[in-house]
């Protein structure tokens, strides 16, 4: 673990952790990664959202690079890296995945959602033939809700070699190449900037932030996160609702510098 002074760059996921739960940006925290940029320190985003539901926020915030579906894409500059899911490994999943009865599947494409059923607060593309679109359009990611018990077994034991799962929520099931994890993502970003992980904070909330808040040389997790997460961190910090991160960037990074 680092002393909070000595991070040089600030790596955050955004719903349950930098967003307020109704998705919203306080000005206090735009303000105080504000300060962090005059200041030097690189700010950088690692998130399960697709780019197209992350863009809205950089208008608010100079993000240095960006991380997005959960690793599955890389950006930084002009540069972009993608490392979806193999055709032949998406296309037979679906193929399985679609014929459970009932089953709701979202499929994102990098550029575009599309599901085989409406999904609640979730704008999807309503499809039935995501085994065509996937041909069409490539597969970042896979997303099964986790709607009954029998689900997750089905699922685990349709899932090739190359692929791998995570549970976001507790209830959403995100299905992607074992290449795009958001800490092998996280870890590619860096190193395209220059940054070394050891001098990096991360804030983190979800399953998925569990090896980033292990990795990076600060590990900070929102008190609203889960039990997982909260044992992984060097500290807890306010919930997301209370502007955790913000203040915890305030008090003990800008602080000390």
């Amino acid at each position: 673990m680092i002393n909070p002074a000595n991070a040089k760059t600030i790596i955050v996921d955004l719903d349950r952790t930098l967003l307020h739960t109704d998705k919203t940006l306080s000005a206090y925290t735009v303000k105080v990664l504000d300060e962090c940029k005059k200041r030097g320190i690189k700010i950088m985003v690692a998130t399960a959202r697709p780019l197209r539901a992350t863009v809205q926020y950089c208008d608010r915030i100079d993000f240095d690079a960006m991380v997005v579906s959960n690793g599955a894409r890389i950006l930084y500059s002009n540069q972009q890296t993608n490392f979806g899911i193999d055709e032949r490994s998406a296309v037979g999943l679906l193929n399985l995945l679609t014929r459970h009865p009932g089953l709701r599947i979202t499929l994102e494409t990098g550029d575009r959602a599309y599901s085989n059923l409406p999904i609640e607060d979730y704008e999807t593309i309503i499809s039935d033939d995501l085994v065509g679109v996937a041909r069409k359009e490539g597969a970042l990611k896979i997303l099964v809700h986790l709607d009954n018990a029998e689900i997750l077994p089905f699922v685990q034991e349709q899932l090739t070699d190359d692929l791998y799962y995570t549970i976001a929520h507790g209830y959403l099931l995100q299905i992607m190449s074992t290449a795009a994890t958001k800490w092998n993502g996280i870890q590619a970003m860096l190193d395209i900037c220059g940054c070394s992980p050891k001098e990096a904070a991360y804030f983190g909330d979800d399953q998925d932030d569990v090896e980033p808040i292990k990795q990076c040389g600060l590990g900070i997790a929102v008190s609203n996160g889960i039990g997982e997460v909260k044992a992984a961190a060097d500290y807890v910090a306010e919930s997301n609702d209370c502007d955790g991160v913000a203040k915890f960037i305030e008090q003990q990074i800008l602080k000390n510098l």
